[in-house]
């Protein structure tokens, strides 16, 4: 099944969790395990945010473990896209074009060849979090980064080494807000 089916399935299955005056807000596909995908459900209701996490068959996951597995990468994911390239990944692909045509510099073709792989990389939403993503964004990010000329340290790998925290304040505020008991 496509993941767009997929997401619809899981939000039709999603929106009958919701509680008084809650709604569904969101729904960010995962799988933290090969072949074992989860579902993250965020309901917004009231001024307040809850949470639920879906099996590919829409039952509802109690195990913490794999609930916060799943937060995890799709967090992790999520910045990676927007840190690789510096977090402008069209507009520095505008730059080396223009910077190819006007002085074209040794390696210009290589660094664009490597935005662009980059870039269908990422590819285009909805896409499915999973650790082989995570790890693909970053050779390729890593890929451009030396096609760019940085080799002793990399601008990407510190920006995900700050996403460390934020990963943890939305395992918090899901655990907090998971409208169900956790084992």
């Amino acid at each position: 099944m496509e993941l767009q089916a997929e997401l619809d399935a899981i939000a039709a299955a999603a929106a009958s969790h919701a509680g008084p005056g809650e709604a569904l807000s969101g729904v960010l596909p995962t799988e933290p395990e090969p072949g074992r995908r989860a579902y993250l459900c965020s309901f917004d209701g009231a001024g307040s945010r809850s949470w639920l996490a879906l099996d590919s068959d829409g039952r509802p996951l109690r195990e913490r473990g794999l609930v916060r597995a799943a937060v995890s990468i799709a967090v992790l994911c999520e910045l990676a896209e927007e840190a690789a390239g510096g977090g402008r990944l069209e507009e520095l692909r505008a730059q080396l074009l223009s910077l190819r045509l006007t002085e074209s510099p040794e390696g210009i073709e290589e660094a664009e060849e490597a935005a662009l792989e980059l870039e269908r990389t990422i590819g285009a939403p909805p896409r499915l979090a999973t650790p082989a993503h995570l790890d693909a964004i970053g050779a390729a990010t890593r890929q451009l980064e030396h096609a760019l000329g940085e080799v002793t340290g990399s601008p990407f790998g510190a920006a995900m080494q700050q996403a460390l925290a934020v990963v943890g304040e939305l395992e918090t505020d899901v655990l907090g807000g998971y409208k169900l008991e956790l084992s």
